[in-house]
């Protein structure tokens, strides 16, 4: 299946969700005529250090200028907002400004100042283009960066995927990147966008270069679209073989969200174990008093856990797939656990098996049918009496992230062996058409 460029040029909505709420709906498109402008929470706290780099700027309400290089610290002290100026030894250079009473601040450039190339500002250690506007909410400082859209994902680009890989795999990452951002713009919340991997993940200048410009230039504008919305374009690190259906991880199965074979073998994260010791299982599982095993009830036709038992001293307990990975910090719910028995000398220095045979990429059945497991077992733990002290548990899984949509890893892959970063949409986004979205 093949995308087309279509001479079509309509914009968007300002309406979209989070990743897995966003797999509910769809976001329509209406008439805008000029490049959107992103808003993208970087950081908050009670107090936050700013840098102004190659020009002047000044914070609204309130006048207050910080020349070029000046380092301030804003933070919220009994319900008021004040600048300190570490460097300030007295004299000319004030050692603080209280900012007039109000919830929101502009941090920007003062006007007829020269823009640099270096960046408008550093919040903590990262620098960035655009504007900051600062909030206070509950106590604590919010600190939001607007940005235009084709300014913002050489960052993203850069900051979601290796710079170094080719160019066809950046210009991928480009547009579903900037499909997921117009989803996400919503101007009823303070902001759209997050810095982390709650959205997509945004490190300001340090992670642009020549190479993730040149995959948002070459591709500036294009969106994947279906029907007349804009895709949900969630991607990941690697899937372990197969990407999963949208619907066996969220509330709703998205038509061009579904299970395809990925290339991603290459990837470290293609196959892996980890080694959970009995502290860290006593940690995620106060509810049971620790983890004697960890019993895999049902999976999803690629064998991702859905639901598994959680047994220790104190009983069981029910978690789903996702919990299960929260808890353990796992890399994926493509996993399954083996009991390993403390050594005779050492309740805390477990045995470790050899390495286990290469994981198949075939589609398992159900959990419980006895062929769920594949070459891992039999789907659950494996069950031994319980023993005191309690055992460590061995992860054994594949793949990187929920496994929905793009499978970074398999983009180099089709990008390596030649493919188009279109084709590798189509592969990864089953349906949908690449459409330019109306910049001018």
């Amino acid at each position: 299946m093949s995308l087309s460029l279509r001479p079509w040029t309509p914009v968007l909505a300002l309406v979209a969700v989070s990743a897995p709420a966003a797999v509910s709906g769809d976001t329509a498109l209406q008439a805008r005529p000029a490049e959107p402008e992103v808003r993208v929470l970087l950081a908050e706290g009670p107090s936050l250090s700013l840098i102004s780099l190659g020009q002047p700027l000044r914070i609204q309400p309130g006048g207050v200028q910080l020349p070029a290089g000046t380092t301030a610290t804003v933070s919220v002290q009994g319900g008021s907002v004040r600048l300190l100026f570490p460097g300030a030894t007295g004299g000319a250079a004030p050692a603080s400004a209280q900012l007039p009473a109000s919830s929101a601040y502009w941090l920007e450039p003062v006007p007829g100042s020269r823009p640099e190339s270096a960046g408008a500002f550093q919040l903590q250690q990262r620098r960035y283009r655009g504007r900051l506007r600062l909030l206070t909410t509950g106590g604590k400082l919010q600190a939001i960066n607007h940005v235009p859209l084709e300014t913002y994902l050489p960052s993203v680009v850069g900051s979601e995927m290796p710079a170094s890989w080719p160019q066809q795999a950046l210009r991928a990452q480009a547009v579903a990147a900037r499909t997921y951002a117009l989803r996400q713009l919503k101007p009823a919340a303070a902001y759209d966008l997050k810095a982390t991997v709650s959205s997509q993940v945004y490190k300001g200048l340090e992670a642009e270069t020549a190479s993730t410009r040149e995959a948002v230039a070459s591709t500036r504008g294009q969106v994947l679209m279906f029907g007349s919305n804009l895709a949900n374009t969630v991607f990941h690190s690697s899937s372990g073989g197969l990407t999963e259906n949208s619907g066996d991880i969220w509330q709703q199965q998205l038509p061009y969200l579904v299970s395809v074979p990925d290339f991603d073998h290459d990837s470290p994260v293609h196959q892996w174990q980890e080694l959970l010791p009995a502290d860290r299982l006593r940690q995620a599982f106060t509810e049971t008093g620790g983890v004697y095993s960890i019993d895999v009830l049902s999976t999803t036709a690629t064998g991702r856990v859905r639901q598994a038992r959680v047994v220790g001293p104190s009983g069981s307990l029910l978690v789903t797939g996702p919990q299960l990975r929260s808890r353990l910090g796992l890399r994926s719910t493509q996993v399954r656990f083996q009991v390993l028995t403390p050594a005779p000398s050492t309740a805390e220095s477990p045995q470790l098996p050899p390495p286990p045979p290469a994981l198949p990429t075939v589609r398992l059945a159900m959990a419980g049918s006895g062929a769920a497991a594949g070459s891992l077992g039999s789907g659950s733990t494996r069950r031994v009496p319980q023993p005191s002290p309690q055992p460590a548990l061995l992860a054994v899984g594949r793949g990187f992230g929920h496994g929905v949509g793009m499978s970074q890893w398999g983009a180099l892959a089709m990008a390596r062996r030649g493919e188009s970063h279109e084709r590798i949409l189509s592969h990864y986004y089953r349906g949908t058409v690449l459409r330019p979205y109306g910049l001018r």
